[in-house]
């Protein structure tokens, strides 16, 4: 009995430690208003193209979604939580009808041999079903670059390449059906009709991004 209660509580306390939330006012984290750095830095994608963020970038602006193939706040955990992952085609939706580009970015450096590495990024985006291009950070360059803490984490950048928000996806990575606060839906459609954002920076919620030890 002993033992099985050691367990339990090492499982629980290795998903607390895999898992990061920044603050609203995290320092390191890109500023509104602030322009999307390394627009030119080319990303293989797992339809075997380059991409880069300006290339992505459609007439309103580019969403940039850090993210990767295993963490439960990504993919879910079996009975207990969705995970956002399975709301990313329904935010190309809204963000594509928008006039708004979107692009998966997985910058686990530290995990590219295993689970994060490209062959394992194909295989997920093919199961996934993923509409948007899902590209490899190298050396986690952009996410370094942008502040970006965990997967998922949300950049929105308008038409100018201007960062308008950053954050989480919506409040309740549980379940779809029990959101309240759609912050990214609510920022694409105001930054879609020149309307001031009303919730411009969010608490993003996820496990950290496995980065390589400098």
């Amino acid at each position: 009995m002993k033992k099985s209660i050691f367990i339990a509580a090492s499982l629980m306390v290795a998903l607390i430690g895999s898992a990061f939330m920044a603050g609203e006012s995290d320092p390191e984290s890109l500023a509104i208003g602030s322009e999307a750095p390394m627009m030119d830095a080319k990303m293989v994608g797992v339809d075997g193209k380059s991409h880069t963020l300006k290339s992505l970038a459609e007439d309103n602006g580019l969403l940039v979604v850090f993210s990767c193939n295993t963490c439960p706040f990504v993919v879910g955990r079996e009975g207990k939580s969705e995970g956002w992952e399975g709301r990313y085609n329904d935010v190309y939706d809204v963000a594509a009808k928008a006039g708004f580009g979107m692009v998966l970015i997985n910058s686990n450096e530290a995990k590219r041999e295993g689970d994060d590495s490209l062959d394992a990024m194909k295989k997920h985006a093919k199961t996934s079903k993923y509409k948007m291009p899902y590209v490899v950070d190298e050396n986690h360059a952009l996410a370094d670059a942008m502040g970006a803490r965990t997967t998922p984490h949300v950049y929105l950048f308008d038409k100018e390449m201007k960062l308008v928000y950053k954050g989480a996806i919506d409040d309740n990575v549980d379940s779809s059906k029990e959101v309240k606060e759609p912050w990214l839906a609510n920022a694409l459609q105001a930054c879609s009709a020149g309307e001031e954002i009303p919730t411009p920076s969010t608490r993003p919620m996820g496990c950290s991004i496995k980065r390589m030890a400098k």
